[in-house]
């Protein structure tokens, strides 16, 4: 363990114990370990209904002195009423946008030299009480004041200043964490503790540069440009750097405000059924989504076009997936939905998630044993709780390997049901999103998936066709070759060039009715759909 390591691990259990908060987290942990009950009978203060609202505050107030990674975690906490009382959630979300502001003059310093301006030169006004304040930047509003953008009004991003060098000292903490997890706990191996660090890592580091995200808000901006499912800001390239971004300014409320929605005449049941939908449309018809929902960052617009949708803010965190992933995940998604358990098990067996020799029938019946007592129920009754701790118990029995991939995409199915708990406690997850799955696999799997799979491999089909043949007698001569050196072998040569003539002639012909009928068929098929 390195001094950093050492230092940063030392300041955390220090602020835990000064906020006197440790007991909340003995209280998290599982109740039937004897040493956690001996450790929580020796704590000076317990826990208890009376002082909820004091303990709320001190885990706040604790988790944003030990900065962004643990303000990430007491985010998603907020949107979890199934998890935490009313107290807590109050007082987390305020984690959401609320931190404590750096002093405006930083702030200027900063902007100006990532912009190499004055402030003055840069807007014609600049407000020095940020909008948001949130874990590793914070928002101030202006109005450009020279080029295109002359006279619009914006929000400028700034990055907190030394926030580099907490997140490098907790990512470090993380992986000596994950280490030595791996190294000494029985699923060490199976739930791969130090990839998962290298996945929260890479995505810290994207959030730390601006550039990044400026460049992640314009991708999600083009994918939803034909489509007012969901707005994101346009990017002010001209006063991006990697420190400062620059973007539209855009007039809603967040989320998490019902009071003020409904006040609005903003149908809230209708609005949790968009969400789902336009997370669906990210994951499956994108592969590329925001992955840091919580309501701090999302936001239902109050005028215009944008009144009544979403409006998807602070894109430094996205996830992406592979189409390998976006169908096994289809698969598992639809399977479930219509409670074909049999499938959901084979789809987990085929993509690798579990052994290959795990038996398909018993995984099929503790997926069944699992799933189907919360199937077709509302949000509101639904403990996660109990079904992550099932969850849990099935992927240990069934030694099921952690996918690091998928990460992202669990924490924002995560932010996504805490919105839908906050909007519309009576949504059927599962009835929302089949009809979506069900188009997505049609288009997917059906002809028009078949012409988008061969026009993204027609370049390569074309390019290979010549060269084909000449690659072919080359494997060939090669496979002579080896042969005549092994005489065991010879008579394999001897049948391999007595045949050689007739396969490079069939070799040839198929390629070239193949280039002639592969343009004809694609042109029918997109004449037809």
């Amino acid at each position: 363990m390195n001094v950093v390591v050492l230092k940063r691990l030392w300041l955390i259990l220090r602020v835990l114990r000064q906020r006197r908060v440790l007991h909340l987290i003995f209280a998290l942990l599982p109740q039937e370990n004897r040493l956690l009950r001996i450790a929580r009978r020796m704590l000076p203060h317990q826990l208890s209904q009376s002082n909820q609202a004091t303990d709320a505050e001190n885990l706040r107030a604790a988790l944003e002195t030990l900065g962004p990674i643990f303000i990430k975690f007491g985010q998603v906490l907020s949107t979890r009423p199934d998890l935490l009382p009313a107290a807590y959630i109050g007082a987390l979300s305020h984690l959401q946008d609320n931190i404590s502001p750096v002093p405006t003059k930083i702030i200027r310093d900063k902007i100006e030299a990532q912009l190499g301006r004055p402030i003055d030169a840069l807007f014609q006004t600049f407000s020095d009480t940020p909008v948001a304040t949130a874990s590793v930047a914070q928002v101030h509003q202006a109005v450009v004041a020279q080029g295109s953008w002359a006279g619009r009004l914006v929000a400028v991003k700034v990055l907190r200043p030394g926030i580099e060098q907490t997140i490098r000292a907790d990512i470090a903490s993380l992986y000596f964490l994950a280490r030595q997890f791996a190294k000494r706990h029985i699923d060490g191996a199976r739930l791969r503790p130090v990839e998962v660090v290298q996945q929260i890592e890479q995505h810290l580091n994207q959030e730390l540069d601006l550039q990044c995200e400026a460049a992640n808000t314009s991708v999600l901006r083009h994918q939803f440009d034909r489509s007012n499912a969901m707005f994101v800001p346009e990017v002010c390239w001209d006063y991006s750097a990697s420190g400062v971004m620059v973007q539209e300014w855009m007039v809603g409320v967040p989320v998490s405000n019902t009071t003020r929605l409904k006040e609005l005449g903003i149908d809230l049941q209708q609005l949790a059924r968009d969400g789902v939908e336009v997370f669906f449309t990210q994951v499956f018809n994108h592969g590329f989504f925001h992955a840091d929902m919580h309501p701090g960052n999302i936001f239902i617009g109050t005028q215009g076009e944008m009144r009544g949708h979403y409006i998807a803010l602070d894109c430094g965190i996205v996830g992406s997936l592979s189409e390998t992933d976006r169908h096994y995940l289809a698969i598992n998604f639809l399977a479930f939905f219509n409670r074909d358990y049999r499938t959901v098990a084979k789809a987990h067996i085929d993509a690798g998630w579990v052994p290959s020799g795990t038996s398909l029938e018993a995984l099929t019946s503790a997926v069944r044993t699992t799933c189907e007592p919360y199937f077709g129920r509302p949000i509101d009754e639904i403990s996660l709780g109990a079904v992550l701790t099932r969850l849990f118990d099935v992927s240990r029995q069934f030694n099921v390997s952690v996918q690091p991939q998928l990460m992202l995409l669990q924490k924002t199915l995560l932010n996504i049901e805490g919105m839908g708990r906050i909007l519309d406690p009576k949504l059927d997850l599962w009835v929302t999103a089949k009809p979506f799955l069900e188009k997505w696999m049609r288009r997917t799997l059906g002809p028009r998936g078949l012409i988008a799979s061969l026009k993204k491999e027609w370049p390569l089909i074309v390019r290979l066709i010549p060269t084909a043949p000449r690659e072919y007698l080359t494997w060939l001569h090669e496979r002579s070759n080896q042969s005549a050196q092994h005489p065991s072998l010879l008579v394999a040569q001897s049948q391999m060039r007595a045949t050689r003539s007739i396969l490079v002639r069939w070799k040839i012909a198929t390629f070239a009715i193949l280039g002639m009928i592969i343009p004809i068929i694609l042109y029918s098929l997109h004449r037809h759909y």
